[in-house]
């Protein structure tokens, strides 16, 4: 549009027309965090439980050792931060991500504290959770697969920026041509 003399049109004082139309981020990459942080959070659960089940009658946890205890305590916090995280970035909370990239770290130093703390051997232990021979294994291998991905899906740039962003709000209808107060 141009006002006369062809000179272009000068936009009027602030506040006047309407607001530029704000895109909303795509939120594909949260909601690929969120999911993998809901079966990261299934599976680091599900191997202290059935750790804690499968002990012998008159074995206490005291009775195991402060390595196994660390593997075990790390599971547990994982699971609650990647669970709760999860949920928080399907309410669009930047609090989310944060959680879910936390429980995620705390999956992987599990999974490298666990070793130490049964036999010492990464080789043969990884050699066993990769033989799928046990339901216990494939959780572990899933776990190892999907933690990482959780990581990288909760800090790339088009999470954030979907969990940060919010409408700006709606401002009133004025037409052009009035001054307010008139």
């Amino acid at each position: 549009m141009s006002g006369p003399y062809g000179y272009p049109a000068q936009p009027g004082p602030p506040g006047f027309g309407y607001p530029a139309p704000q895109t909303r981020p795509s939120g594909a990459t949260a909601v690929i965090a969120a999911l993998l942080g809901l079966v990261a959070a299934v599976a680091a659960g599900y191997l202290p439980i059935y750790f804690f089940l499968e002990l012998p009658s008159g074995f206490s946890i005291g009775d195991l050792p402060g390595l196994v205890l660390t593997a075990l305590g790390l599971y547990l916090l994982a699971a609650l931060f990647l669970l709760v995280g999860a949920l928080s970035a399907f309410f669009r909370s930047v609090a989310g991500a944060v959680l879910l990239v936390l429980g995620s770290l705390m999956v992987i130093a599990a999974v490298l504290t666990e070793p130490l703390a049964f036999n010492g051997s990464y080789g043969l232990y990884f050699r066993v959770q990769f033989e799928f021979e046990t339901f216990v294994a494939i959780v572990r291998v899933v776990m190892f697969a999907v933690a990482p991905f959780t990581l990288i899906f909760a800090i790339i740039p088009p999470t954030l920026r979907y969990l940060r962003w919010r409408p700006a709000p709606a401002q009133p209808y004025r037409p052009q041509n009035q001054l307010p107060g008139w």
